[in-house]
């Protein structure tokens, strides 16, 4: 059985590996995009988890 933690090492070449493929697939225009359109949706979660919180409680 494969453990989470070997999914979570990354260390710095793998990062930076990651980092060439995104940019060579998207381009340096496209990638300020994309990070606005995941920072929002990662406020959307957690906005959303906190009204569920909160029902929750009541």
């Amino acid at each position: 059985m494969i453990s989470l933690s070997m999914f979570l090492a990354f260390g710095p070449w793998q990062i930076g590996l990651i980092v060439v493929v995104v940019l060579l697939l998207f381009g340096g225009k496209k990638i300020p995009e994309l990070m606005k359109g995941l920072g929002s949706g990662i406020k959307e979660f957690k906005d959303a988890s906190k009204e569920e919180e909160v029902e929750n409680k009541d």
